[in-house]
């Protein structure tokens, strides 16, 4: 018995990993000819793998970029969290927040753009682009973002606002880099990053609380 859950183990574990190579193959598959062009073909080719073995794992490409949707969302979000959990106030917690959804998509490109092409070019079974569904699952991020701010007005640190707008003004603006910047480049990372957290600090913060959202600069 002992063995054969030993067995089961392994087997398990290089399922896992076999399909882990799968995903990354579809990233890169996305990052280099579109949503479009990427055929299971063209992944199994990334991967050095059979066009059967992705089959076995995957019933078909809408599954596997629903698998992959899934995983890029998960990496992303526990990035940001991970972050943000370090920091002890609204104002930190805030800029932590703003600075790791940046900079997550300054060091995960490929990511990025898979994203974009399963969001804008997937549908469900019902021929329903997923850029179009309303969001009835929780979103953690913004969940996360929309108390931050709440603290930050509860503790008398950040000024009187509506915290639907401002979570919405300051995931678009997060979201408006992942759209145009990470590809275009017409603004750097850092200046990016910079720009936006002082414009979200003159906006929400308390003008008589002298702590600023970003401290030493």
């Amino acid at each position: 018995m002992k063995d054969a859950n030993k067995e089961k183990g392994r087997q398990s574990f290089i399922a896992e990993a076999r399909r882990e190579q799968i995903i990354e193959a579809a990233i890169k598959a996305l990052d280099e000819v579109g949503y479009v062009k990427a055929s299971l073909a063209q992944i199994a080719k990334n991967a050095d793998i059979s066009t059967g073995l992705i089959s076995y794992h995957f019933s078909d490409k809408s599954d596997l970029m629903n698998h992959l949707l899934t995983n890029l969302l998960e990496r992303s979000t526990t990035y940001i969290l991970e972050r943000v959990a370090k920091e002890d106030t609204p104002q930190k917690k805030l800029n932590a927040f703003i600075l790791a959804s940046l900079a997550y998509q300054g060091t995960h490109r490929q990511r990025n753009i898979a994203l974009l092409e399963i969001v804008f070019n997937e549908r469900t079974p019902d021929n329903i682009p997923y850029y179009k569904l309303s969001d009835d699952q929780e979103d953690i991020i913004m969940k996360e973002l929309q108390q931050i701010l709440r603290d930050g007005q509860e503790q008398g640190v950040f000024g009187e606002f509506n915290v639907d707008v401002m979570s919405n003004l300051i995931q678009g603006a997060i979201g408006e880099y992942m759209l145009n910047n990470s590809i275009t480049k017409k603004v750097d990372l850092e200046t990016y990053s910079c720009e936006l957290t002082k414009i979200i600090e003159k906006a929400i913060v308390n003008s008589k609380v002298t702590n600023p959202l970003n401290d030493g600069r």
